[in-house]
């Protein structure tokens, strides 16, 4: 038993002795640490809810100390206000370049002729100084006033904005805190050398008065020559300003070219989203593909299987290959979307396993968001199929999101046949009876494709059947290369950058980074970028996608970018990576269009709903009912109606609890759908038409 220290016995007085002269005060003995009075109570507890960084914020700069001397010698201004013509970064060389010339030269030559020569001779210190010299500037008097500086514009600022993209603005800004910040000795040596140059600029002078006429005529006459010359290239000066074009915007390529050069070698990229009524085998299907293609190596199937049969679920084994987190193996069921790759012939596949559960559709729907083709996964034991399909399950449910979200290719995977002995009448049925349902959803029946197969057994996924029985009636693809004759969609590369935020993690190296799907445009490293609805800048430190980094990240890439410059906090899920000159449009009240699906209760003014738009998912209300339109044809039928039924298409006006990231369906249509859910199901998908 421990032993423990008699509190009640303590002598107070003695225990304590000599406290205060072991460990001191860093106060004053009679100063009242707690607050004694009511008012300094509030004080304080104000004063800890108070903003720290808005302090800063209003804090007034501190004026740098003023070394000018008595003979009117001052140090050159540093102002980091951009001058006329020049951007921030030029202004601050510009300053540089002057600061370090009047070092040698002191006050003897205007600064308007200092900043001339620096600005056409690109910032570079020992031209410009060359350049100064051989000029013959007067010296100023002393006491006179500094002369007026020239506004910075016209051709020859833009000669000397050359190569911005490589200047580092903190290299600038080091170079401009270090001249600010100059000591009193540096200064004393530069009036010494002012001093001297100024001497030795008298002695020049006096030579040049004692010098003969002929020498002083020839430097007239050279002067005048020099006088035309100066003439002639202010001409050409002002004629190449009439037709200037900046250098930077030839050199820019587009973003189909950028995309053409870094992705020349690469295949062309799908995204593959796996979808399916619960316990349909949509993870025991994709992870025994993966398997036979190559990506899970034998040691860690030989684990799953170990494990799995450990709990009692050993024909788990396959999914666990997708499902990673211990509740879904627990529970043999996906939970979240699964993130895998593959590669085929042709394509490169991002995989997207949906979970089938209805508890988790808003999961499923943000896996489907990002999808560019599907695959519909069936059970065909009898009764099983019928429960996913009429019973109110899953089936149609995810059939019909998926096209809402803009799916328009779909491979069927009849699973589990060796339930059903390979029996081609049951694969005919299901058959038949998705097919009528596809084409009132919307697809194309050269857009849809039926593959027979098992994903326990790996019947028909990779290799080509060796079933006897199903040999005899089916000859068509595998579901594999079903994935390989994919179309891939075309990226909208040219379009402003926009990436939607689907997770928020701390990285291995330092700081976090952010997940998600570029869905317009491209990025790479070292970019400056938006985040909405926050409005606050980042830097890109790093782009990386299945654990490699990349030097751009495109449309349709999914990737993870770490980030600089911002806190966590102001990056979370459902926000927005966006281009800076043209960021993403923020808004609580828009107009869309909706298709209405099978519903029980009329969608009336004031109908509350959930928002989903990619990962974000939000709080609405139906504010408005515009218009209900003809579901064929879009033509009103009726505005300012009632309520909405079931099967029917309107136009009304949505409001959110909250400021969200949303874009128009005509310039972005990944970012112009969403989809509405209310009491546990999907009501209705709509497109975005209108931002109030």
């Amino acid at each position: 038993m421990s032993r423990h220290r008699i509190v009640r016995a303590i002598d107070a007085d003695e225990e304590y002795d000599s406290f205060n002269a072991c460990y001191g005060h860093s106060v004053e003995d009679d100063f009242c640490i707690s607050p004694s009075t009511e008012a300094q109570f509030l004080y304080n507890r104000n004063s800890r809810s108070q903003n720290l960084s808005s302090f800063f914020q209003t804090a007034e700069s501190v004026p740098e100390e003023d070394y000018s001397s008595e003979d009117s010698f001052s140090c050159a201004e540093t102002s980091n206000e951009p001058i006329s013509g020049l951007s921030s970064v030029d202004t601050a060389k510009l300053q540089s370049c002057v600061l370090a010339l009047q070092d040698v030269v002191g006050d003897t030559i205007p600064e308007a002729t200092l900043q001339r020569a620096a600005i056409d001779n690109d910032f570079d210190l020992e031209k410009s100084l060359n350049a100064v010299l051989q000029e013959e500037a007067p010296k100023p008097k002393r006491g006179s006033k500094k002369p007026e500086s020239v506004p910075l514009t016209g051709p020859s600022v833009r000669a000397g904005s050359k190569n911005k993209s490589e200047i580092s603005l903190e290299s600038v800004s080091n170079v401009t805190d270090s001249v600010a910040k100059s000591d009193n000795d540096k200064i004393k040596k530069v009036q010494e050398n002012t001093t001297n140059e100024s001497s030795n600029v008298a002695k020049n002078k006096s030579v040049e008065v004692r010098s003969d006429d002929k020498t002083n005529n020839a430097r007239k006459e050279k002067n005048k020559s020099s006088s035309v010359e100066n003439q002639t290239t202010i001409e050409k000066r002002d004629e190449e300003q009439k037709s200037f074009t900046p250098k930077s915007t030839k050199a820019t390529k587009s973003g189909k070219e950028i995309y053409k050069s870094e992705r020349a070698d690469v295949k062309p990229l799908i995204n593959l989203v796996v979808i399916g009524h619960v316990d349909a085998g949509k993870s025991t299907l994709m992870g025994h593909l993966l398997f036979d293609i190559g990506n899970v190596s034998q040691r860690n199937m030989h684990k799953f299987e170990r494990d799995s049969k450990k709990l009692g679920k050993g024909s788990f084994m396959y999914a666990w290959v997708l499902d990673e987190t211990p509740e879904e193996r627990n529970r043999g069921i996906t939970m979240d979307v699964a993130f895998s790759t593959f590669e085929t012939t042709h394509r490169a596949v991002t995989l997207l396993d949906a979970p089938g559960h209805k508890d988790f559709i808003p999961n499923m729907i943000t896996g489907a968001a990002q999808a560019d083709v599907a695959i519909l996964v069936v059970d065909s034991t009898k009764g099983e199929f019928e429960t996913g399909f009429e019973a109110g399950g899953q089936t149609r449910e995810h059939t019909m999101l998926i096209r809402s979200l803009g799916v328009s290719e779909l491979a069927i995977a009849v699973n589990k046949m060796d339930n059903v002995s390979w029996s081609e009448e049951r694969f005919q049925e299901i058959k038949s009876k998705l097919s009528t349902f596809l084409k009132q959803v919307g697809f194309k029946e050269s857009d849809v494709t039926f593959v027979p197969c098992s994903g326990l057994t790996g019947e028909n996924l990779v290799k080509s059947p060796e079933e006897p029985t199903l040999k005899k009636w089916y000859s068509g693809p595998t579901l594999v290369e079903v994935v390989d004759n994919f179309h891939p969609p075309e990226r909208p590369v040219d379009k402003p950058f926009r990436l939607c935020i689907s997770d928020v993690f701390k990285g291995a190296t330092g700081g976090f980074c952010v997940a998600g799907k570029i869905e317009a445009g491209f990025i790479k490293n070292n970019d400056t970028v938006l985040v909405m609805p926050a409005g606050e800048p980042a830097v890109v430190k790093r782009i990386s996608a299945d654990e490699q980094s990349l030097s751009y990240g495109f449309a349709g890439d999914h990737v993870m970018i770490q980030l600089s410059g911002i806190d966590i906090n102001s990056t979370p899920s459902g926000s927005m990576l966006c281009s800076i000159e043209k960021p993403v449009t923020v808004a609580t009240r828009f107009e869309a269009r909706l298709v209405i699906f099978n519903i029980s209760v009329p969608i009336t003014k004031g109908f509350p709903v959930i928002f989903h738009y990619q990962s974000l998912s939000e709080q609405a209300c139906i504010k408005k009912l515009v218009s209900q339109l003809n579901r064929s044809t879009g033509e009103v039928l009726k505005n300012k109606p009632r309520c909405l039924t079931k099967n029917s298409s309107a136009v009304v006006e949505i409001e959110v609890s909250r400021p969200i990231c949303i874009e128009l369906f005509k310039e972005f249509k990944d970012l112009g759908r969403f989809m509405l859910r209310s009491g546990g199901s999907t009501i209705a998908a709509g497109l975005v038409t209108n931002i109030k």
